[in-house]
């Protein structure tokens, strides 16, 4: 029986258009991630750069590239927050049925982002019994430390734990330490279908 849920965040709660920050950024000419932005955008998530320090290696070498370009391609990713969402999470509070956490791999310009844009953020963060956010405890998803972490943090059972994220690498890992898992496709599938989809584990 579950007894905790981990809910990732975008393209759980939060709606996203994964292609555009590459689309804007094609408006700058920049074409492709090298392995090296790669490398510095995992580092960024991990909060190991500073957002200053980001933004100014993107701009250095991209000269047609602004700080509030930048940003804007950045962010262009995240869309919207039903708030049917934070209904159904609310329920769930209310409820005291499950512990419930959130693993998300973001950073600190996509956050600033949905504190201003999205005003029930505090009510959102307030349902649950812990809030991880990967560039604050310096961990990142697929990584098989970050589940560790989680499970060490709170003496959770894997066999009572459910992890609810929308890419495979993710809940994969997590699958590999023994946690239920439910990669969730946000185009045919929303996370308030959680009990009948999933109703084998409840």
């Amino acid at each position: 029986m579950i007894k905790t849920i981990i809910f990732d965040f975008g393209d759980v709660f939060l709606n996203l258009d994964k292609p555009a920050t590459a689309r804007e950024l094609k408006k700058f000419e920049i074409s492709r991630f090298s392995g090296e932005m790669l490398q510095q955008n995992m580092a960024y998530e991990k909060g190991l750069i500073s957002s200053e320090a980001f933004i100014s290696g993107y701009c250095k070498s991209f000269p047609k590239l602004t700080s509030e370009a930048f940003i804007n391609s950045w962010n262009s990713i995240l869309i919207d927050f039903p708030a049917h969402r934070l209904e159904f999470l609310q329920q769930l509070k209310k409820e005291r049925k499950y512990k419930l956490i959130l693993l998300s791999n973001t950073n600190h310009i996509h956050i600033d982002w949905v504190k201003q844009n999205i005003p029930f953020f505090e009510e959102f963060k307030n349902c649950f019994d812990a809030f991880y956010l990967s560039q604050e405890i310096n961990l990142r998803k697929p990584d098989p430390e970050i589940y560790h972490f989680v499970l060490q943090q709170h003496d959770l059972n894997p066999e009572e734990t459910l992890f609810i994220d929308d890419t495979r690498e993710n809940t994969e890992a997590a699958a590999k330490l023994g946690i239920h898992t439910w990669n969730i496709d946000p185009v045919t599938q929303d996370v308030t279908q959680l009990f009948t989809i999933k109703s084998e584990l409840f």
